[in-house]
């Protein structure tokens, strides 16, 4: 079985415990305005261009297939909606300026990559972690990877948007050691207007994957104008509460990923929005310790 992988990243310490390898896979159902992967959205392998990497030799001009990129005024022009084929001419750019964000590999072959930094898992109480987009749209594969993870006595986690079918969680779980799991408003109007979708699915999966005993700690990305009053965080912990969710913690809003937009033809939504200062996130870390919540994974 293949699944679509857009990146592999090592030695994070930010996605679960310890020392870990985190395993980036294609598609999402949401589209939320500030999301740092925007690469992950579509589920096929899509160009990606990095303009400060490009030298202007306009080898992508002559073997492109379809006339995806053209030159104009001294200028690479990139029309990514005619990137529809095969992109694998992107191989011919010197500097890596034209490349392909999704790549099919079999179970073995991302095993194969897990088991390489086993020995950090060991020594650091680290392990596997499955990202994205979200990781339970290719569920068959996310379990078959898993499953073998956990025969092999690795530590495994899985972040999820929440937003998939209920018996997805179900196919998993045997396997998932703990759910990253997104909470970004209790507002069903609010997540349709900045994400795109309603949150019924979402909180419904969360309360059975509660009741099914899986072990979970639920995150919010904390964006200015959005869900960062202390009025939203609560209404997100009362919920958490009637689930019997121990687990809290909020991501406070950067704009690291915004860069990625332009490189896939899209447009960045969130520029003019200012990240929280440190004493007013420090606030809302107090109050989720005061409600009685751990912010530790």
């Amino acid at each position: 079985m293949k699944g679509n992988v857009f990146d592999i990243q090592r030695y994070s310490i930010h996605d679960g415990k310890g020392i870990r390898t985190v395993i980036f896979l294609k598609g999402c159902p949401l589209r939320c305005k500030w999301c740092a992967n925007p690469e992950s959205w579509g589920e096929k392998p899509e160009l990606f261009y990095i303009k400060s990497r490009c030298i202007h030799c306009k080898t992508c001009v002559k073997v492109c297939k379809n006339g995806e990129v053209q030159e104009k005024n001294g200028e690479i022009i990139v029309d990514h909606r005619k990137c529809t084929g095969d992109l694998q001419w992107t191989q011919a750019c010197p500097t890596g300026a034209m490349c392909v964000k999704g790549h099919c590999m079999t179970g073995d072959e991302v095993l194969k990559e897990i088991r390489k930094d086993k020995v950090f898992y060991q020594y650091s109480d680290g392990g596997v972690t499955f990202s994205g987009g979200e990781p339970l749209l290719q569920v068959d594969f996310l379990t078959e990877v898993l499953k073998t993870c956990k025969e092999e006595g690795m530590n495994t986690t899985v972040e999820t948007s929440g937003a998939v079918p209920w018996e997805s969680f179900e196919k998993v779980m045997p396997y998932v050691d703990l759910f990253l799991f997104d909470v970004k408003t209790m507002d069903e109007e609010i997540h349709k207007q900045y994400i795109g979708t309603s949150n019924r699915r979402i909180l419904e999966n969360l309360k059975n994957l509660a009741q099914a005993g899986g072990n979970i700690m639920v995150r919010t990305p904390m964006i200015p104008g959005v869900n960062n009053r202390q009025e939203d965080i609560r209404k997100i912990m009362k919920y958490l509460k009637n689930c019997k969710i121990c687990k809290y913690n909020v991501l406070p809003f950067h704009q690291y990923g915004s860069g990625k937009y332009e490189s896939i033809g899209r447009e960045y939504s969130m520029k003019e929005v200012i990240p929280e200062q440190e004493e007013r996130i420090k606030k809302i870390y107090d109050l989720i310790e005061q409600e009685g919540f751990e912010r530790e994974f």
